[in-house]
């Protein structure tokens, strides 16, 4: 009775334990965020997932057994722990084609490495309220919809399209052919997000919550925007500055 209790508290915190299920996982198709595998292990069986898991792209981490040990509920994981996603990932195109479907100009929010589940649920919670078209995260060094981000987001994440992308630079490339603007969040920049101009087609980028966004990102945003701070504290935390933004675009388009 105990051992199926615990299961369950697996399955709803997100995790597959055990070889069986993550492959059975993998062979159903269901949607998994990236699959942990012990280091050292040359098992054939563990062989074959991280093969199938690859094949699939998803992303394989070797980890240290002590962190497996930490992870598991189950206390069975038999070196093998995948993190499921809550919904499938949407493409970037599906976003974009949803503003054309509503009839506005795309609103986007990027997220670059923000590696705090709670603060990717907060930031598409909150682009969900201000009528964002999608949020954006990369494959890897990223939170991803586990269901600690669904319970953050109190359910955003069955509304709003989330896409995931291999690399942050080329999106914002592909973003701008398609006549999007890039802004950047960057604490101290010249240009306050009162000056910039969200009334067209844009994408925020928020960087992550110790650095910020990383050099390739931030020579590939149009322009960097700062939010005027007054207070001793020379910044915000991820998701508060995703919503001074975001409802600062609001604004404007209203």
């Amino acid at each position: 009775m105990r051992e199926r209790e615990e299961d369950r508290q697996s399955q709803a915190d997100g995790l597959i334990e055990g070889r069986n299920a993550v492959m059975e996982a993998l062979r159903a198709g269901a949607p998994v965020d990236k699959l942990l595998i012990a280091k050292g292990e040359t098992d054939h069986t563990l062989g074959r997932i991280a093969a199938q898991a690859k094949k699939a792209g998803i992303v394989v981490v070797e980890c240290d057994r002590r962190k497996l040990d930490a992870m598991s509920t189950t206390h069975s994981h038999q070196g093998v722990i995948a993190v499921a996603a809550v919904r499938q990932y949407a493409t970037v195109e599906e976003l974009l084609r949803s503003a054309r479907e509503r009839g506005e100009q795309p609103l986007l929010v990027v997220c670059d490495e923000i590696s705090d589940p709670h603060n990717l649920g907060a930031i598409i919670r909150t682009a969900e309220c201000a009528g964002a078209h999608g949020v954006i995260i990369p494959k890897r060094r990223s939170a991803g919809l586990t269901a600690v981000v669904a319970k953050t987001s109190a359910g955003a994440v069955s509304f709003l399209p989330v896409a995931r992308v291999p690399n942050i630079p080329s999106l914002l490339k592909e973003l701008k052919k398609e006549g999007i603007w890039v802004f950047g969040a960057a604490a101290g920049e010249s240009v306050s997000l009162y000056e910039a101009d969200f009334k067209g087609p844009s994408a925020i980028v928020i960087g992550s919550e110790g650095d910020g966004m990383s050099r390739l990102v931030r020579e590939s945003c149009d322009f960097l925007v700062s939010i005027p701070m007054a207070g001793r504290i020379s910044s915000l935390n991820a998701s508060a500055a995703a919503a001074v933004l975001l409802y600062e675009a609001v604004r404007q388009r209203r």
